[in-house]
């Protein structure tokens, strides 16, 4: 396929990096999106004609009417034949179709005619399936877990296949973790036969909304809109010492909003960002660390978030407006940390006050492109017009459409057209396919009770604290999303870790926010920290030391998800007005939540208003994290040692004494 790489992956202007940093780029972006094939003659305008139709049936089926069954399996299929053709099975295999490679395509397209010819009787005979429903049903098991390692590496198909073994040997297992055990008919009814296996809220998710989102963020990235933003956002940054990571910070929310992708978001920012950010004084690591950071709010970014976000929806049968308002203060929350780094930055690294200065105008980008920001927004007005989701991004992808005939260059032409088509399916590739193999994972999960199980031990061994069982739990994500991607992660945590934080009174929608929040870590933890490494590639820096900076960009942030589960009203008041709550308990719990990212941030970077002591760091650093702890008195003791850090500032600045070092 000539023209099949992902848009993250053309958006890197050529002219700003090296071919070596080009490959270097290239390979992150590849382990996240999949090496995609690019092949010669007829098989590359087929392909995209295949790519172009499921993309188109997926619209279709957002304003038509599809039945739940037939849309879950002509996508599974499309993916997963589209999969096997487009990424090889091995690196030294591409862009050359291997006779391998069509037999599993097939397969793939059969598996699914077969479920779909079988109609009510084959659905009905889950608990005791033929011989051939056997035969279809391990096919179609090994399928996804082969394109999920093909997509994401070998990790996720190895944690699917733990969680395969634990279903079949549970009665030999010690308790609490022992069970009845499952035989091979019994995972193939659930996972192949029902709507609760493979076919399960993941994959409904997936063919739903994730591609339509994808389609979206297609049709705004080659209509220009990604350009535009990137453009408008360091023109109104430009001219002051802080305009190269201010410019990264709202580009990143700009670009992140309609792609919800980290590493796409990092490559397309750096690849312009990065000569920026070392002109005005950015370390190598630290400018890498920027822009992982930024890349990671992309993710937390409303219209789109990332694909998880659509999963909480289904999880708690809401909807996705829902989660897009309670997502709004923790975004506002996280850029704010990261504004507040990029400041503390400038002071620390001396930076020059002219870092660059904009070739046209914000006001004048604006007048020609404003219609990006009516795509942009058309999303959330249908959404609040009360349209679902579902056709709340149908009429944004056609208002995107739309409105790119304003001007001529942006015109979403015939060619362009195809190219966002084709794009909308190939980019999510890897999302799909994971969301499919999670399905196994649930269904082995709800046969077997493990949630239950795996909560009642994280109670047992926080002892009944729910401070406790919050930081077990963010460790256990953290942990999961050290070896699977985000949207793996959230679905695994969220069936085995979230149900301990919802026993102890936790609102539902709280616990899945937290839980969401800290697979987002994942982005900048290694080894899977992809953002961090393409960052790296970009800046020619350390990817372990990137990864460093990151954490030390993002870390301040990620005390506000314990106040999700910990505020003083145990209500989820910074998600959602609770009944019973004011906006003046939601101004309280923030201004707890300023004092602690403050105080984390300047710790972190050694520098409040001047240079820190070895004992000023300390206190900084010891009041952000009383404040966290959900206790009345340790609030006001970080308050206090937060005021007092600032009164030895003022005391020193107003001495006129050398910085401290």
């Amino acid at each position: 396929m000539n023209q099949n790489a992902p848009p993250a992956a053309e958006a890197a202007p050529a002219g700003s990096l090296s071919e070596d940093q080009l490959r270097k780029v290239e390979e992150f972006v590849e382990e996240e999106e999949g090496a995609f094939n690019r092949y010669r003659g007829w098989l590359a305008p087929a392909l995209t004609a295949v790519a172009v139709i499921v993309s188109a049936f997926h619209l279709y089926a957002a304003y038509g009417i599809v039945r739940t069954d037939m849309l879950r399996g002509i996508h599974v299929g499309a993916i997963l034949f589209l999969t096997f053709l487009l990424i090889p099975v091995a690196k030294r295999f591409r862009h050359r179709l291997m006779w391998f490679d069509v037999l599993l395509a097939l397969v793939s397209v059969a598996v699914i005619a077969y479920m779909l010819a079988g109609g009510d009787d084959f659905t009905d005979r889950n608990t005791t399936p033929t011989n051939w429903d056997l035969v279809f049903g391990v096919a179609l098991m090994v399928l996804v877990i082969e394109a999920t390692r093909r997509t994401s590496g070998w990790i996720m198909p190895i944690v699917i296949g733990c969680f395969l073994v634990y279903a079949f040997v549970g009665p030999w297992l010690p308790h609490p973790w022992t069970h009845r055990g499952y035989d091979l008919s019994r995972l193939v009814g659930h996972m192949y036969m029902t709507l609760e296996g493979i076919f399960g809220t993941a994959v409904d998710v997936s063919a739903t909304l994730i591609i339509l989102f994808t389609i979206y963020g297609a049709f705004l990235q080659y209509s220009g809109a990604g350009k535009f933003f990137l453009d408008f956002s360091f023109s109104l940054m430009g001219g002051k010492s802080t305009s190269a990571g201010r410019a990264v910070v709202l580009s990143s929310f700009l670009l992140g909003g309609p792609s919800g992708s980290g590493v796409a978001t990092t490559v397309t920012i750096g690849s312009v960002a990065y000569p920026m950010l070392a002109k005005s004084g950015y370390e190598k690591n630290a400018a890498g660390g920027l822009l992982a950071a930024g890349g990671l709010g992309a993710i937390l970014s409303p219209p789109v978030l990332g694909a998880a976000a659509f999963l909480i929806a289904e999880f708690l049968k809401i909807s996705y407006l829902d989660v897009v308002k309670m997502a709004t203060i923790p975004t506002v929350l996280y850029y704010f940390s990261l504004y507040l780094m990029v400041e503390l930055d400038a002071r620390k690294y001396g930076m020059s006050e002219s870092a660059f200065e904009a070739v046209e105008s914000a006001w004048s980008l604006s007048k020609r492109y404003w219609y990006h920001f009516l795509s942009l927004a058309s999303i959330i007005v249908f959404m609040l017009m009360g349209f679902s989701p579902t056709l709340s991004v149908f009429w944004a992808t056609v208002t995107a459409f739309a409105v790119s005939f304003f001007q001529k260059e942006t015109a979403l032409v015939p060619r362009r057209f195809v190219q966002a088509m084709e794009a909308g399916t190939t980019g999510m590739l890897n999302v799909a396919a994971t969301c499919a193999s999670a399905g196994i994972i649930v269904g082995v999960v709800t046969l077997t009770g493990l949630g239950l199980k795996f909560s009642s031990i994280v109670i047992d061994y926080a002892g009944g604290s729910l401070a406790l069982t919050a930081l077990y739990t963010a460790l256990i994500v953290w942990i999961v999303g050290l070896a699977v991607p985000v949207t793996a992660s959230y679905i695994i945590c969220a069936v085995i870790a979230a149900p301990a934080l919802i026993t102890l009174g936790v609102p539902d929608f709280a616990a899945h926010m937290f839980v969401f929040y800290y697979a987002l870590l994942s982005e900048v933890s290694p080894p899977t920290a992809l953002s961090c490494f393409a960052a790296a590639a970009i800046t020619n820096g350390d990817p372990y030391k990137t990864t460093l900076q990151a954490w030390k960009y993002t870390m301040p942030a990620f005390v506000v998800p314990f106040f999700f589960v910990l505020d003083p009203l145990g209500t989820g008041v910074l998600l959602t007005l609770p009944k019973g709550a004011t906006w003046f308990d939601v101004a309280g719990v923030l201004c707890l939540i300023f004092v602690a990212i403050t105080a984390l941030a300047a710790g972190l970077q050694g520098w409040l208003f001047r240079k820190t002591t070895v004992l000023e760091r300390a206190l900084l650093v010891a009041a952000g994290t009383l404040v966290i702890v959900p206790v009345s008195s340790l609030d006001a003791v970080g308050i206090a040692l937060f005021g007092f850090v600032l009164f030895l500032q003022f005391i020193r600045r107003a001495k006129g004494g050398a910085p401290a070092t």
